[in-house]
C-alpha cells in the first residue's frame, strides 16, 4: 500500500513539474499596453530551422551581419508552415545571433578535427519577428524587434522597428515567401511525411 501510494505522488510531482516546464515557455508573441513586445521565453525549446552565415572573411570584411542566425519557430507554427507555405497571424521567429570563433587565416576561418570553417563563438544578439496582419499591416503582416546587440542579458522588451530598418529589406527580396528567407532553412521546405 505505501509503495502504490508513494508511486502514486511521484506521478502526480512528475506531472505537475512538466506542467510548471511547459508554463515557463511563451506561446506566441506578448505585447505592453504600449505595443512593445516582451522578450520572447523558452524558444531555443522551439523548432531550430537553421543557422545561417555570411562572414566578414568572404566579404571583403564588411558583411552586413556577420554572425551565425540561429533561427526558431514554435513547433505548431512551423507545422503550419511546412502544410500551407506560409506562417499563422501569432508566429514568433526569433533569430538569435552568435558570434564566430576567432580565425586562424586572412578569411576568419578555423581549424577543427571535422576541416577548415566557421564555427559558433558566443551569443550577441536577439532579433524577432512577429505575424500580426492588424499591428503590422504596411509591413506585410510582420513586424520586427531587437532586444539588443551583445551578450545576454537581453532587453526585457522592445519596440517595433521603422519599415526602413528590416522590413524594407524583406519586402524586396522575400515577400513572395511570407517575408522568410526560407531558402536558407530547407528544413522549412522539405516535407517529411
Amino acid at each position: 500500500m505505501k509503495l502504490r501510494l508513494a508511486m502514486a505522488f511521484g506521478a502526480v510531482l512528475t506531472i505537475v513539474a512538466i506542467g510548471l516546464s511547459q508554463s515557463r515557455a511563451q506561446r506566441g508573441p506578448v505585447f505592453t499596453k504600449d505595443g512593445n513586445l516582451v522578450l520572447p521565453t523558452g524558444f531555443r525549446e522551439w523548432v531550430f530551422v537553421g543557422g545561417p552565415i555570411t562572414p566578414n572573411g568572404l566579404n571583403n570584411g564588411k558583411a552586413l551581419f556577420p554572425e551565425f542566425h540561429n533561427v526558431y519557430v514554435e513547433p505548431e507554427n512551423f507545422r503550419y508552415y511546412q502544410q500551407h507555405d506560409k506562417f499563422p497571424d501569432g508566429t514568433v521567429l526569433v533569430k538569435e545571433l552568435v558570434l564566430t570563433q576567432a580565425g586562424q587565416y586572412p578569411d576568419g576561418s578555423v581549424d577543427s578535427a571535422s576541416g577548415r570553417g566557421y564555427f559558433p563563438s558566443s551569443l550577441h544578439g536577439l532579433d524577432v519577428m512577429v505575424k500580426d496582419s492588424k499591428r503590422f499591416g504596411d509591413t506585410h503582416n510582420w513586424g520586427f524587434f531587437s532586444f539588443g546587440q551583445q551578450a545576454p542579458p537581453y532587453q526585457a522588451m522592445a519596440s517595433v522597428k521603422s519599415a526602413g530598418e528590416c522590413a524594407y529589406c524583406h519586402i524586396e527580396h522575400v515577400a513572395k515567401t511570407d517575408m522568410v528567407w526560407v531558402q536558407y532553412y530547407p528544413s522549412l521546405t522539405t516535407k517529411i511525411k
